[in-house]
């Protein structure tokens, strides 16, 4: 198997997440550069966490049947389906249907990770579907996984 690079020019592995990116400024997400794509992967799935939240389930983003694509672009669309990305599906993440960037309370520092998932398939879940749902879904299915790590106060 081919190990898949994940990388972003918004931010470094373990660097700050821009403000644009975060629960404080524009609340977009980043773009996502993946190298070392697996031949005869089908879709892509992303799970957004943040890793120092108390609540280990707790989760920003969680988006599934992307296109495969070397670059996921940034700003990707709210909402459940998404017509402009191949009718990718966004679950539940941080009670919405998009990306819900960092936003830590009293500007202490968190960490985010970024998680990344090759599918050999397209997965069947409804737009209420959140973290625990999603890779329950993609068991068995994960050709690769890459993550990308990075902090915001």
């Amino acid at each position: 198997m081919k190990e898949l690079k994940l990388s972003s020019p918004a931010f470094q592995e373990g660097g700050l997440i821009p403000l644009k990116h975060t629960g404080y400024g524009e609340d977009i997400s980043p773009e996502f550069r993946l190298d070392g794509l697996q031949e005869g992967a089908v879709s892509l799935a992303i799970i957004m966490n943040d890793i120092d939240h108390p609540i280990p389930a707790y989760n920003h983003w969680v988006i599934w049947n992307l296109p495969v694509m070397t670059v996921i672009p940034e700003n990707i669309p709210r909402g459940p389906q998404l017509e402009s990305l191949g009718n990718a599906m966004q679950g539940r993440g941080y009670g919405k249907n998009r990306y819900r960037g960092p936003k830590p309370p009293f500007h202490w520092s968190h960490r985010y990770s970024y998680h990344v998932y090759v599918l050999d398939c397209l997965l069947d879940l409804p737009s209420t579907a959140g973290k625990r749902d999603l890779l329950s879904a993609m068991e068995g299915h994960i050709l690769q996984q890459a993550v990308l790590t990075g902090h915001y106060r």
